[in-house]
């Protein structure tokens, strides 16, 4: 399996974004449990809680953490491909539904697209990715 970035129809990658945009420190801690998904192989259950955990449908969440800060990414898998969707700080016990709803929305878009022609590849997630 190999975790990719969701990739906007304008070509932004909304979850590097928001990674990039945080301390190096903080992004090599979320980039390990990024990696955490690539490590698994098509045939393996999926990741098991405390690090990951279903959210609602095939929508899942990775819980990520650097002291005691909290930061979720919402993805879901499509084929051999964990789908990056969303990442946000968390600090409510509960998720946001406006949180799951961003995810969600990104989900369709991703799903409309990679079933049209022509299709652009969705792009590697974590420290591997070009």
């Amino acid at each position: 399996m190999k975790a990719v970035y969701y990739r906007a129809a304008d070509g932004t990658e909304p979850v590097d974004d928001f990674i990039n945009d945080l301390s190096d420190k903080i992004q090599a801690a979320l980039d390990l449990q990024i990696d955490r998904l690539n490590l698994l192989r098509s045939n393996d259950p999926l990741l098991p809680y405390p690090h990951s955990s279903d959210v609602t449908g095939n929508l899942r969440e990775l819980r990520c953490h650097y002291g005691k800060t909290l930061y979720r990414i919402l993805y879901a898998p499509s084929g051999s491909l964990f789908v990056l969707l969303h990442i946000f700080r968390k600090d409510t016990q509960k998720i946001p539904r406006s949180e799951i709803t961003v995810a969600l929305t990104r989900w369709n878009d991703f799903q409309y697209r990679m079933n049209s022609a022509p299709r652009r590849p969705p792009r590697a997630a974590g420290h591997d990715a070009p």
